[in-house]
């Protein structure tokens, strides 16, 4: 089993030089899998990644959306499938399986409903419920300032730093750390990214 993330940028095109943005979502991937042949960005502004921990998908989709929405404008549309692989290709673009389907497919329905963040697993019972807490995260998440998406960035970055040491990172004291954490609503986002850990990993039971 492995869980594939599909995504597009939103808005990429009203960025007039899109090494701008193609520089921060290549420093993302990197992060999310060290393995290049685990992400490719492809048709110009699509990007696809695959994490075989499946734990990980949604983690790995909040900080790849904070990493975008520090450009202002931006943002992107995610959707992660979860499944089996049948096929390895050379690249995570010529892979296949229900997973690669899953994850292709709800990237097509989110466009049509103008919702950013979406998954799909072979169990339709926790798919509803999973997509019901990421369209009530998405009323925080789509309206992260710069500011906002930065902070989370840097918490997913280095969870175990104090906010004295990100502030040091960005130059602002501990207090303002704090009320950017606050604003992104960050304990609660990083509640439901445990929540959903716990959710996913029973599919391997």
């Amino acid at each position: 089993m492995t869980s594939i993330l599909t995504g597009d940028i939103i808005k990429s095109r009203s960025i007039k030089n899109p090494e701008v943005w193609l520089s921060t979502l290549k420093k993302a991937l990197t992060q999310c899998s060290k393995n290049p042949s685990q992400w490719e960005i492809y048709r110009g502004d699509s990007f696809q990644l695959e994490l075989e921990n499946i734990g990980e998908s949604l983690k790995a989709a909040i900080y790849i959306k904070a990493c975008l929405k520090t450009i202002k404008g931006l943002d992107v549309r995610i959707a992660i499938g979860i499944g089996e692989k049948s096929f390895t290709g050379k690249t995570v673009v010529e892979s296949n399986g229900e997973a690669f389907q899953f994850s292709g497919d709800t990237l097509e329905s989110l466009k049509k409903e103008k919702v950013n963040l979406k998954i799909k697993t072979t169990n339709d019972q926790l798919n509803q419920e999973l997509n019901l807490y990421l369209k009530l995260a998405l009323t925080i998440m789509d309206h992260w300032t710069t500011n906002s998406a930065e902070i989370v960035k840097l918490y997913i970055e280095q969870p175990n730093a104090l906010q004295e040491e990100l502030g040091k990172l960005i130059g602002i004291n501990q207090n303002a750390v704090s009320s950017r954490q606050k604003r992104a609503h960050l304990e609660l986002i990083m509640q439901l990214e445990q929540h959903y850990r716990q959710k996913i990993i029973q599919l391997q039971a």
